[in-house]
């Protein structure tokens, strides 16, 4: 099994500082909404999003305090290397310079050379002399440089030592911030639990809103399942009459049908044979594929959002989510149910759809409106839209802005909900076909 690569220096920087930009947009968000008087969970949803982030960018520090310690790490290792290295290498030079002092005069040098058998051998001789020289030479160019990386060494572990304190002082700041987020979480849940009835009063009117939702969605697939039924009947019928035309058509044969005419009619009738409005290949019901998926088109868009799954662009840019999918616990006495997620944007921000399909609905909701856009047998819907921009039938592509962002539940700023649904009126997490925030 391959070890995991460590994150390099610059990812920890970017995640780092994506961490903090978040973390202040959420404190902005915050501050803005404490002006209000009244509570909302918007508030709780926002100081527990702050705790993840928090959590989120201590991890990262934690291990950039790894990083660096591996590199102290390494530093030092390298420095002890080279410490004995230029240790070596000196010993070695001052024996050279030894020896060279004591062949210094000139009667060593030409008895040295004049010793020699005959003249192969004194050339021999005078140019071991100068490579000699030229060794002790490398060796003082040697200790030079050895000198150099020995120093550069020291000055980056000096650098080190000085970003590891830094990375430590930060760790202990956010550790700090994070108590005081816990602090205020733990204040917020009092607060609303001192506030239970308005709270409740808030959870009544989101849930009414959402059962109201919910029972306009399940009329709108129930009506485009049978308009896909009807196409699709419309379809094979439209083949049976061709494919009896034809037959009427063809000349008659003088002699007997042989067995290979005979299993090709037997083939055709079984290839357009139905029931419910799916088609039955070779007499037995294809369950594969739904009359949404009928055409290349619908096949296409289906095909595409299933291959599109966990890297779907979210419908708005930036925002945070204050309501998140499923069912959350607030407290004892307190819980809340959501088929999609809610995300806090300013008030006309341009929500756009994330995948290629045709616009099945538009919902009007009090003084909201919801879309719904069928993506093949896959629909999405967006809603707690101030205006809408699309209309029933239009085709419409990744990008293409469906609405603007209305006033939350609360009046403290904007909001849209994004859901994700399938032909059995199931609603899917968001999360696991949206890209990684």
């Amino acid at each position: 099994m391959l070890a995991q690569q460590q994150p390099t220096k610059d990812d920890l920087q970017k995640q780092k500082k994506q961490l903090e930009q978040e973390i202040k947009e959420l404190n902005d968000l915050q501050a803005s909404i404490s002006k209000n008087k009244k509570l909302s969970l918007k508030q709780l949803a926002i100081v527990q999003t702050k705790i993840r982030k928090r959590e989120q960018l201590i991890s990262s520090i934690n291990k950039d305090i790894r990083r660096v310690e591996d590199q102290l790490y390494s530093n030092e290792v390298e420095i002890n290397h080279l410490k004995k290295e230029l240790d070596t290498l000196k010993q070695n030079y001052a024996k050279s310079i030894v020896f060279a002092y004591k062949n210094r005069g000139s009667y060593e040098y030409l008895n040295f050379l004049f010793s020699a058998q005959n003249f192969n051998d004194a050339f021999k001789r005078l140019t071991y002399l100068k490579s000699y020289r030229q060794y002790r030479e490398t060796q003082a160019e040697t200790i030079l440089k050895t000198q150099n990386l020995l120093e550069q060494a020291t000055s980056t572990l000096s650098n080190t030592k000085i970003e590891k304190t830094q990375v430590l002082k930060n760790q202990n700041e956010q550790l700090a911030a994070l108590e005081t987020d816990k602090k205020e979480n733990a204040r917020v849940v009092q607060d609303l639990k001192d506030q239970e009835k308005e709270v409740q009063a808030q959870l009544r009117k989101r849930e009414k809103q959402r059962q109201e939702l919910n029972r306009a969605l399940a009329a709108a697939i129930r009506r485009e399942i049978d308009e896909a039924n009807r196409k699709e009947k419309e379809r094979l019928a439209k083949l049976k009459a061709d494919a009896a035309k034809n037959k009427s058509t063809a000349v008659a044969p003088t002699t007997k049908p042989s067995t290979e005419t005979s299993n090709k009619t037997t083939s055709n009738k079984n290839a357009i044979e139905t029931t419910g409005g799916l088609v039955k290949s070779g007499g037995k019901e294809n369950g594969d594929y739904t009359t949404f998926e009928s055409t290349p088109e619908g096949a296409t868009l289906s095909l595409n959002f299933e291959n599109s799954r966990g890297r779907l662009p979210w419908p708005v840019n930036g925002g945070i989510i204050t309501h998140d999918f499923g069912v959350k616990q607030i407290s004892s006495q307190l819980r809340e149910k959501n088929d999609g997620v809610f995300i806090a944007v300013p008030v006309g921000t341009g929500v756009k759809c994330v995948a290629d399909g045709e616009v099945a609905t538009i919902i009007n909701l009090d003084d909201d409106q919801a879309v719904m856009v069928k993506h093949g047998k896959y629909f999405t819907v967006y809603n707690k839209l101030a205006s809408v921009n699309v209309s029933e039938g239009q085709k419409v592509h990744a990008g293409t802005v469906i609405g603007k962002a209305a006033v939350s539940l609360d009046g403290n700023g904007g909001e849209i909900e994004f859901r994700i649904m399938n032909l059995s009126n199931q609603f899917l997490n968001p999360h696991s076909w949206l890209k990684p925030l």
